[in-house]
């Protein structure tokens, strides 16, 4: 894994720290601390089972947030516009139920946007309050979280690719249509899920270089994200693969840093070409990816097809200032239109939907803005920035607004990035005596 000492700049010795903690560790107990991070571990490993509702993280992310109160955890000024767009998101959720009748499904439906919207403020608040320097055990959270995701994402890789090859029993319950996707309910949420860890994994051999334990949680990572045969949870691999590498070399210190990690992404790329033609020799497999390597489906195109329903969408939103509401576009029609971002107008209404677009581009300028900011955990923005990037792409052919894994990354993106401008603010008072005064 990544460690902050292997990101951390360089200080002379006896030089303070240029960076503080929001909250000091001795303010609050130690029991409570432990408890936090307990929860916090506890709730990130159990991501990947997702296929009952409530699913155990769902009740968790409730724990986690008790946990949080007892330790004292607040909220970041620069954290507030993700929290009022947010707000604005789910007001629009709630205003467009005045358009139904009352059901279950649409009432479960917003409750679980809030709760989402609430997790993500939640691993925000967590990561941006846990940033005190390297020295004293800072980035404590952030490590507790990368070693939970990276864990998670292994365990149901690994289960995916043991039902696949039927290597296990009931390896049916782990498979649909012949596509992976192990303890989730859909392999197009399984493969997304897997992208975060991957990156995490490609870091940590960039950073420590080639161990073994970090190549064998790659390759079961990177076989279930293949077997998960979605088309865009490749893209999506791809696209946040190579923000992130291209983030990684903008941002090395020194030339031979570059030199470095373009020689090690070149021979990771090798190593999935050769892992890739290895796969292809299985004749199931071959006959699979050819299938769903085409770039259109017949599910695409025709009456019905997702770029008709995408249009109908798009139609319908613009007479539907409250939206329609959860489910009524697929009811009406038959079929989701597949675009997260007609699906926040549809959803959310004009007031939702407006919001959940800026939400995105801020998270994107505000991401961006902070991962080009040299702090000890730079490589962890810039590992959830590049996650962010393939997701919101994605989210152009798929419905992700209650993808769990999602609302884990914003929080990370945004909590991330209140450490790095409060880090840069404070660096500015220590060099500027006025200002330390200013901030206090």
């Amino acid at each position: 894994m990544i460690t902050a000492d292997e990101v951390a700049p360089r200080r002379s010795a006896g030089s303070g720290p240029a960076w503080r903690s929001y909250d000091d560790a001795d303010a609050t107990p130690r029991l409570t601390q432990r408890l936090l991070n307990a929860t916090l571990f506890v709730t990130v490993l159990t991501s990947s089972f997702a296929m009952i509702e409530p699913s155990p993280h769902d009740v968790l992310v409730g724990v986690l947030a008790f946990a949080c109160l007892l330790a004292g955890v607040t909220i970041a000024r620069n954290i507030l516009p993700m929290l009022i767009l947010l707000v604005l998101v789910n007001v629009g959720g709630l205003l467009s139920l005045f358009e139904l009748p009352p059901r279950q499904e649409p009432l479960q439906y917003v409750a679980v946007s809030i709760y989402l919207a609430v997790a993500a403020v939640l691993f925000a608040c967590l990561v941006a309050q846990d940033t005190g320097h390297a020295d004293d055990g800072g980035l404590r959270r952030m490590r507790i979280i990368e070693k939970a995701y990276v864990l998670s994402a292994v365990i149901a890789a690994a289960i995916g690719v043991l039902a696949y090859f039927r290597a296990m029993p009931g390896a049916d319950q782990f498979l649909l249509y012949g596509r992976v996707k192990s303890t989730f309910k859909d392999p197009n949420v399984f493969g997304p899920f897997l992208v975060l860890p991957l990156l995490f994994l490609i870091q940590s051999l960039i950073a420590r270089g080639i161990r073994l334990l970090t190549v064998a949680a790659g390759l079961i990572v990177a076989i279930g994200l293949f077997l998960s045969f979605s088309r865009g949870a490749w893209f999506h691999a791809g696209l946040s693969v190579m923000a992130t590498i291209a983030l990684m070399i903008l941002t090395a210190r020194t030339q031979h840093e570059r030199v470095r990690i373009i020689g090690l992404s070149g021979l990771a790329a090798f190593g999935l070409v050769i892992l890739l033609i290895v796969l292809l020799s299985v004749d199931s497999l071959r006959s699979m990816l050819l299938e769903r390597a085409q770039l259109i489906q017949s599910y695409d195109v025709g009456t019905g097809g997702r770029f008709q329903l995408q249009e109908l969408a798009l139609s319908t939103l613009l007479d539907q200032p409250l939206g329609l509401g959860p489910f009524e576009f697929g009811r009406v029609y038959g079929l989701q239109q597949h675009n997260v971002y007609l699906q926040a107008f549809l959803v959310y209404g004009w007031l939702g939907g407006i919001a959940y677009h800026a939400l995105v581009v801020t998270t994107l300028i505000v991401g961006l803005r902070a991962a080009l900011i040299r702090t000890p955990w730079q490589l962890y923005l810039i590992a959830a920035y590049g996650a962010f990037v393939g997701e919101a792409a994605e989210s152009v052919i798929i419905d992700s607004d209650h993808w769990r894994h999602y609302f884990l990354i914003l929080g990370l993106v945004w909590g991330l990035s209140a450490a790095t401008f409060r880090s840069r603010q404070v660096r500015r008072g220590a060099a500027d005596p006025g200002m330390q005064q200013a901030y206090g």
